[in-house]
């Protein structure tokens, strides 16, 4: 059960940033991704390290039996959290794509079977 807090339910975060050593250093970090597993830490990762500014992407499921992943992004001088941004919309671009290519290619499937079956029909006649 939620913690209640003033009569209202805490909100659980889906993104949390973990404190590092230094406060002002911008250029490491590490999030947490709750409710989320493999599949977007391991594209995530694999997108965040493409970013020339990147020294180090990586994550790891803690555990299990925890639904979230620890995400450490290192960089040469950018924010790490703009890195984090920037690779969630990339990502984003790259399943956009992926889903209108498959979708295209369905509807060109259905209409060549389509066709298919059309010149099939005037043969038997």
């Amino acid at each position: 059960m939620a913690a209640v807090e003033a009569g209202e339910k805490a909100v659980k975060r889906r993104l949390e940033v973990i404190a590092t050593g230094d406060p002002d250093d911008e250029t490491c970090a590490t999030f947490v991704l709750h409710e989320e597993d493999h599949t977007l830490g391991n594209s995530l990762r694999y997108i965040i390290m493409k970013n020339p500014d990147v020294e180090f992407c990586g994550y790891s499921v803690p555990h299990p039996s925890e639904n979230k992943i620890n995400l450490r992004i290192q960089t040469n001088g950018a924010p790490a959290v703009d890195v984090l941004r920037r690779g969630l919309s990339e990502l984003t671009a790259l399943c956009e794509h992926m889903l209108a290519t498959f979708e295209t290619a369905v509807e060109e499937h259905k209409q060549a079977k389509q066709n298919d079956d059309f010149d099939m029909s005037a043969t038997e006649d």
